[in-house]
């Protein structure tokens, strides 16, 4: 099977697993170019809408993604990373996961701790 990387425009969404809890870390974008990557290396790499280039999750923070098992959708345009995640977290606001925020009476409410300080891994 092949995958469909032409149906979104060269990019297909990946969700990132963490292995041991079954728990949604983050979504991001692959290109060929960066699964290919991402299967040679072990370390989830993703392609950048904003910056139109590669980024290996954890270049920056350390917070790095060891692939453990990569699942496609019936369609072959959407993939499951299960990954062991490196560090404290994977969010850049400093959170475990990018879903830290649930709806709750018509708001966003965030509902975990921060499990690092952002400013301290990407200055600012």
């Amino acid at each position: 099977m092949d995958l469909d990387f032409e149906k979104a425009g060269g990019l297909i969404p990946a969700v990132i697993q963490e292995t041991a809890t079954k728990r949604v870390l983050m979504v991001g974008y692959m290109s060929r170019e960066a699964f290919e990557k991402t299967v040679r290396t072990g370390s989830v790499t993703f392609y950048s809408r904003s910056r139109k280039q590669l980024w290996t999750k954890g270049e920056t923070s350390g917070h790095r993604l060891l692939v453990k098992n990569i699942q496609v959708d019936c369609d072959g345009d959407a993939l499951l990373i299960e990954v062991e995640a490196l560090g404290p977290g994977v969010c850049h606001e400093g959170f475990h996961s990018c879903f830290f925020r649930s709806r709750r009476d018509g708001d966003w409410v965030v509902t975990e701790e921060r499990t690092y300080d952002p400013k301290s891994v990407y200055g600012g």
